[in-house]
């Protein structure tokens, strides 16, 4: 089986989109943990019209951000797999089962992943597409921080027994690049398949809206990097380096030329 965790906040305007991606997968062995974030839209309304058994509803009344809901499917979904899907973006017809069929294809595979098509908010203009180009231990990929094989959270991931899948809910940017290194850390090879398996729709919330956060982020994700003693002295000196640049280049692209000085005089401790 393949655990999909869908969370969401007050996405009533697409959540059927998502949901309806899913019912229509060619792979069909599948569940769909639907986590309610403390929504007060109308969306509990919209999840109450699907008559499906693999979907299944729970709902937080208190809104804990996204990686505390992501943590509640973690902790409850039921697959040999797992992914993720925002509850504004759509897979296509056969992203599980592509993804699902280079597992069966190699057994040392931890995580696959595909191309992403960018379009627009109603999915009808494509803007761009990315496409990995890496294949075996993500590590030291991720800390480069480069898009070799890092667009978000599109990998599907093979379950193992030994480790406690978990998102860091005091981190609200850079979150998803953390859990994959956190993954990474313990061994396992990254492939991708040569076809879409996610549809990013464009103009929903992103890390570029809010650069205080993002920066904040990136030095959090830098902190438990070190604090983690995985990764070398060299490795962890070039994670802050592009960090940085990052942030500075989002910032003065932005407008923001005084965050941008004030962001390089920041102490990386």
């Amino acid at each position: 089986m393949v655990s999909i965790i869908l969370p969401f906040y007050n996405a009533g305007k697409y959540l059927a989109d998502s949901i309806d991606s899913i019912l229509g997968q060619t792979y069909t062995d599948w569940e769909l943990l639907i986590i309610n974030d403390g929504s007060i839209d109308d969306s509990e309304k919209i999840i109450s019209d699907f008559n499906d058994s693999r979907i299944k509803y729970f709902s937080q009344k208190k809104n804990k951000g996204v990686s505390g809901a992501r943590n509640l499917g973690l902790e409850i979904m039921s697959g040999d797999f797992f992914c993720f899907l925002d509850a504004d973006d759509f897979m296509p017809p056969r992203s599980l089962e592509l993804r699902y069929q280079k597992f069966q294809n190699n057994d040392n595979l931890e995580f696959v992943d595909g191309i992403i098509d960018t379009f627009s908010s109603d999915l009808k203009t494509k803007i761009n597409t990315w496409k990995p180009s890496y294949s075996g231990n993500p590590l030291k990929e991720l800390l480069k921080i480069n898009d070799s094989c890092f667009f978000g959270l599109t990998w599907m991931i093979k379950k193992r027994a030994d480790i406690t899948y978990r998102f860091p809910e005091d981190i609200t940017h850079g979150e998803d690049l953390l859990f994959f290194i956190e993954l990474a850390r313990h061994g396992g090879i990254y492939d991708f398949v040569d076809e879409a398996v996610l549809h990013y729709r464009k103009g929903h919330e992103s890390a570029m809206s809010d650069l205080s956060g993002l920066e904040n982020g990136y030095h959090q994700v830098y902190q438990a990097i070190k604090a983690s003693k995985s990764a070398s002295a060299n490795q962890i000196l070039h994670f802050k380096r592009k960090a940085r640049k990052i942030i500075f280049n989002s910032y003065l692209g932005n407008y923001q030329v005084f965050n941008a000085l004030r962001s390089l005089g920041r102490k990386w401790q």
